[in-house]
């Protein structure tokens, strides 16, 4: 029988109830699978795993990401879905008197083959479910609803009559997380008064594994490959009036927008697909576990869509709560306990401020019309475009966190 159909037993409790059903749900559930805790896992089903919804946005994974995906038995299944990101272009197409230069950071200058790969959702989020519905003991698709939080469990009610009771509860459950709430954990919010688009579309020029980030006044163009060399997955950022706009804009009139803004970069546009709108915000838990909860991916924080930050944050987040949780296992300890999550706040501390500061700072400058700050940027640009040592550098703390990768991230972990 499909996990997914299963009903837990009502007097079992579970070291990890693990909510949300989205890249980091499954992933962190698996982990921790992986490291020997019983888990079960509750959300909706992914609309891909049901139907042939279309959805045309796509997960820019890293090196570390991609490794995870190796140790839980998962690449495999997304190999010939997957588009290398060989190369990253910053181009400064602002009307800016200062200009900076056009940057290309090739993960060869680092002796890489690719610095990660691109990867559509429906693929990345149906190879996830399917290998959590072979693995894992319960995976139930139901919403929770309301968690009852005391001093030796947590006790889930979920939208079908059901009651499930664990010790640990991780939020993976987005920016509205049931999870952060019923733990008391209040979040700080940073907006930044734009929306942006999500969406594929073809070109008459191959990508050559580049990914190309194109920033103007007020918003940017992220274009990232797709495995075929005359398609990319799009990000198109601006004012909230701006991409409501070109939201109402029919597919060929959207198409030559499109093309104008990207300069011809990837010659002529063409097969738009489905576009999606959504916020550009930022959002961070005040505290990162709590009251026997612990928060994952966009439950715990939400970066502006810049640098392939945010998904890839998130995964980290699931290796090191893994780490944490097979510690406490191994001393027959409590995996919801004080301690082990004062040491999953810990371990994370450094990398989450770090990029959360990082990216917000990175998009304020990039937008910033001051000429101090233009002038800042064209400087930096100029030297790494100029000196190989700190191009290099710049690259490796994109790629790696300031501490060390959790266990399951490790090359050859699998």
């Amino acid at each position: 029988m499909n996990a997914a159909s299963q009903s837990p037993s009502a007097d079992r409790i579970y070291d990890v109830a693990v909510v949300g059903t989205g890249p980091s749900g499954l992933v962190a559930a698996l982990a921790l699978g992986t490291v020997g805790a019983s888990v079960v896992t509750l959300g909706p089903l992914p609309n891909n795993a049901v139907s042939n919804a279309v959805d045309t946005r796509s997960a820019a994974l890293l090196a570390s990401s991609v490794d995870l995906l190796k140790t839980l038995k998962v690449w495999d299944r997304l190999r010939s879905e997957a588009a290398p990101l060989k190369a990253i272009r910053i181009v400064d197409a602002s009307r800016s008197l200062l200009r900076a230069p056009d940057i290309e950071f090739k993960a060869s200058e680092l002796g890489l083959e690719a610095f990660g790969y691109n990867i559509p959702n429906t693929a990345l989020i149906s190879a996830l479910y399917a290998r959590a519905c072979e693995v894992l003991p319960s995976v139930v698709a139901a919403n929770v609803e309301a968690i009852a939080i005391d001093r030796s469990r947590a006790v889930l009610n979920l939208s079908d009559g059901a009651r499930i009771a664990a010790r640990l509860v991780v939020g993976a459950d987005g920016r509205r997380s049931v999870c952060r709430k019923s733990a008391g954990i209040n979040i700080t919010e940073r907006r930044y008064d734009q929306a942006a688009i999500a969406s594929s579309f073809r070109h008459a020029v191959p990508h050559r594994g580049v990914s190309t980030e194109l920033y103007k006044e007020n918003g940017s163009v992220t274009t990232v490959p797709l495995p075929d060399a005359y398609a990319s997955s799009l990000i198109l950022v601006g004012a909230r009036s701006e991409i409501g706009t070109l939201m109402q804009l029919d597919p060929e009139r959207f198409e030559e927008e499109l093309g104008a803004r990207l300069g011809g970069l990837l010659g002529s546009i063409s097969s738009l697909g489905p576009r999606v709108e959504f916020p550009v915000a930022g959002l961070s838990a005040d505290t990162l576990a709590a009251n026997r909860t612990a928060l994952v991916g966009e439950a715990a924080h939400i970066l502006p869509p810049i640098g392939a930050q945010g998904l890839n944050l998130g995964f980290r987040d699931t290796a090191a709560l893994a780490d944490c949780v097979a510690a406490a296992l191994r001393r027959n300890g409590d995996p919801g306990a004080d301690d082990v999550l004062a040491s999953y706040r810990r371990t994370r501390q450094l990398d989450i401020m770090s990029r959360t500061l990082g990216v917000d700072l990175l998009s304020r400058s990039l937008l910033s019309p001051f000429l101090p700050v233009q002038a800042a940027r064209g400087l930096i640009s100029h030297g790494l475009k100029a000196l190989s040592p700190l191009r290099r550098m710049v690259m490796r703390l994109g790629l790696t966190p300031p501490s060390e990768l959790p266990t399951l991230m490790r090359p050859g972990a699998g």
